[in-house]
This record gives structure tokens, C-alpha cells and sequence, in this order.
């Protein structure tokens, strides 16, 4: 079955490469005068690639910013910055200082060609008036550590930055502007990927003041007088173009199911919620409720609550809760992962479980309630083979977990 896992994993990203969306995308704009292209997010510098191969000369400069260790080699005419996350760091302000200039180079005749992708929210950034880097990666931890959503993260970000919520569009003077976008972001939030850097901002500041006291996170005096300033910004003269989704990344582990003898049933393409309450409720007796062999197929973007000090990742940490569902069962497996590469701060993808995990793991004397209260769960299935590692694959359409069980398996 980890066979069969491993191969429905490598079709499955294959399949969400963004080449083909963004040359597709590419043939319908009106592209005049020289092209200006600046590439945003974990799939950056695929999306860059695939511009250069359809456009050819007709790029006069780029810039390509995205996460460390996924550049693949420097395009001509392209200057690269790879840069922190999930948290900013000085190369994200170069970054987007690099971007900056590139937009302002661009003349009335030319086009300006953004293509982003998720991550840019860390990728980029320029701290609004009075604010530091510092200031935006207390709060970004903050946000990161409380388990808030990535589009409730996103409002206080548009909100903390210069460039974000449509801010950077007010560096473009008389050019054309278009994006293209891959998405990673569950439903009708378009304007959340890389925090809308693209697109109007009409979240208010009691909308960020609301999130604050849900969460009940700390602000000093500085961080108040931004938000309680902010206003929606609703004027960008860019036309965007989204491609790619968490729906097809569904659609595509079904399909590569499928071929290899297991009936697909996709659950949901919208899954948002805490990590391991995911891992429970994908792996229960009512979502098991199929004749033959099948896979269950969930697509989404959860949280992690973060309560301990250990190394993990929201897809691991889901894999490690599923185990305890699955423990002492055969012809079952688990596997969830990142469609970028990368769960949270680690160099894996995401975990992979079956009935016999929890045991691996109790005769090494793990216990496996522990490490989940500790967000442990990178330590824990590292010892029973338990990581999926792919590295950067180039793509990034959000996370997708699939059920395998085979027609002999036996629910306790």
C-alpha cells in the first residue's frame, strides 16, 4: 500500500505542476510593449519559467522571490530572492524592495505580468509606516502559534503592511497590470492569496480588532495606532486571473486512485480545521462506510494549535492523530501532505500512517499522547519511517489527505 501511496502522491503533484495554468493563462492576455515580470510565493519560480518559455524576448526584467531552496537556477533577465517562511526576514524586505523598483521601471506602453502564488505573504513585505520587521514577526508568530486561519492571518497582515491588501499596485505608473494566480486558498478568498497583494483590501479595522480579541493576542501601542488608522483600500487597476486550486489537487489524487484499484470518494475540497481533529474525523467508521477497495480523499488547509515545543507540521501532526484511529487495523493507510513540499517549519511534505504506527511507536517507548500535546509529531514518525519528503516541488495548491483501504481491511 506504501507503494501505492507513493505513486499516487508523484502523479498527484505531477498533475498540479502550474506550467500548463499559467502558459494556458498567458495565451488570453493582451501582453503590450515590454513584459515586466515579478514572480511571488513558493511556486515562483516555476511560474517564472513557464512566462520565459511562452514569452521568450519579450521579457524585459523579472524578479523572482520566493522561499529558500526553491530556486532551481536564475532565469535571463531575472534577479532572484529567496527569502524566509513562514515568518519574514530581511531578505522578504529586500524582496519586495526588489519588486518595487522592477514596477517602477515599467513605462506606459509596457505590461507588467505579476504571477504569485502562496507564501508571498512572508515572501514580501515592507512594514507599514511606524511599524519594523520586527513588529510584523512577533505578530506573524502570534498568529502562527494560536491556530487563527490563513485568511484571518491574512486581514492582519494587509493590515501591518506597505505592499499588501493592493498597496503595491500604487507603484505601478500607467502600465498594464495583470496577475496570474495559484491558488491555495479554500473557497471565495481569492483576494487572501499572498494577503491580496493584487487585489482591493475591504477589510476594516474593526475586522482586525475582532480577530485580535478572538485569539486574544498582544499588541503594543504602535501596532494599535496601524490598525485603528487603517482604512480599505479599494482602488488596483489589475486584472486577475486564478488558476489551479485545492478542488483539482482533490480531483487528481482521485484519479491516480483510481487507476491503481481503489474506488475514490472526495469528502471535501474545503477542510478547515485543528490538524488532529482532521486526522479523527477523515478516519472514522462513517466516512469508512464503503464496499471494496477505496480511498477517501479530503482537501483543505487545517491549523495547529501550538501548546508544546516540538518539531511538526499540520499534515503530521494530522497523520500522527489518524494512527491512533487506525491502530491494530490492517489494510489501512494514511498519508497527508503539503502539494509544496513543505509542512510547516520542516523539510517534510507531510506523514504517512497505517495500523501498525501506534505500535512501532509504543515499543520504542514513544507515546504518541505525549508528542501530540508537545506538536512532536516530525520526531515521532521519523522513527517508524513516517515522513513524506519530497523537497520543493514547485507547485503549492494547498494540502490533500488520502485513506487508502484495500477490500480485506477490518474496521475494530
Amino acid at each position: 500500500m506504501r507503494t501505492d501511496a507513493y505513486k499516487i502522491i508523484e502523479k498527484t503533484i505531477a498533475d498540479c505542476m502550474p506550467e500548463r495554468a499559467v502558459q494556458n493563462a498567458l495565451k488570453n492576455l493582451n501582453l503590450e510593449g515590454k513584459v515586466y515580470v515579478a514572480a511571488i510565493g513558493k511556486a515562483a519560480w516555476a511560474m517564472a519559467v513557464a512566462a520565459v518559455d511562452f514569452l521568450k524576448d519579450r521579457v524585459e526584467k523579472g524578479v523572482i522571490v520566493t522561499k529558500y531552496a526553491h530556486a532551481k537556477g536564475r532565469p535571463d533577465r531575472f534577479e532572484i530572492v529567496e527569502a524566509g517562511h513562514p515568518t519574514p526576514d530581511d531578505n522578504s524586505v529586500l524582496g519586495a524592495q526588489k519588486v518595487i523598483n522592477l514596477l517602477e521601471q515599467a513605462g506606459g506602453e509596457d505590461t507588467v505580468l505579476f504571477l504569485l502564488s502562496g507564501g508571498g505573504s512572508s515572501l514580501v513585505e515592507a512594514p507599514a509606516e511606524g511599524l519594523s520587521l520586527s513588529d510584523i514577526r512577533e505578530m506573524t508568530k502570534q498568529l502562527l502559534f494560536c491556530g487563527a486561519g490563513i485568511t484571518e492571518m491574512n486581514v492582519i497582515r494587509k493590515k501591518l503592511s506597505a505592499i499588501k491588501g493592493g498597496k503595491l499596485m500604487g507603484h505601478i505608473h500607467g502600465a498594464k497590470a495583470y496577475a496570474i494566480i495559484l491558488s491555495d486558498i479554500i473557497g471565495e478568498h481569492e483576494d487572501m492569496i499572498a494577503s491580496g497583494l493584487t487585489y482591493p483590501d475591504t477589510s476594516t479595522a474593526e475586522d482586525a480588532r475582532q480577530i485580535l480579541e478572538r485569539y486574544k493576542l498582544k499588541t503594543d501601542e504602535k501596532i494599535e495606532k496601524v490598525l485603528s488608522d487603517s482604512k480599505p483600500w479599494e482602488t488596483v487597476c489589475v486584472e486577475n486571473h486564478v488558476v489551479g486550486s485545492v478542488a483539482e489537487l482533490c480531483q487528481a489524487a482521485a484519479r491516480h486512485a483510481k487507476e491503481l484499484g481503489y474506488e475514490p470518494h472526495i469528502l471535501t475540497a474545503s477542510l478547515q480545521c485543528e490538524a488532529k481533529e482532521a486526522g479523527r474525523w477523515i478516519t472514522s467508521k462513517e466516512n469508512r462506510n464503503y464496499d471494496g477497495s477505496f480511498a477517501v480523499i479530503a482537501g483543505g488547509e487545517t491549523v495547529v494549535k501550538v501548546t508544546g515545543n516540538g518539531k511538526g507540521g499540520r499534515n503530521q501532526e494530522l497523520a500522527l492523530s489518524a494512527a491512533r484511529e487506525l491502530e491494530g487495523e490492517k489494510g489501512v493507510l494514511l498519508f497527508s501532505l503539503g502539494s509544496d513540499g513543505t509542512d510547516g517549519p520542516t523539510d517534510a511534505a507531510g506523514g504517512i500512517v497505517d495500523g501498525e504506527t501506534i505500535s512501532k511507536l509504543e515499543e520504542m517507548g514513544i507515546d504518541v499522547e505525549e508528542a501530540l500535546l508537545n506538536n512532536d509529531s516530525y520526531h515521532a514518525l521519523e522513527k517508524v519511517d513516517g515522513l513524506i519528503v519530497t523537497g520543493p516541488t514547485g507547485t503549492n495548491v494547498n494540502d490533500v489527505t488520502v485513506l487508502l483501504c484495500r477490500g480485506n481491511h477490518a474496521i475494530n
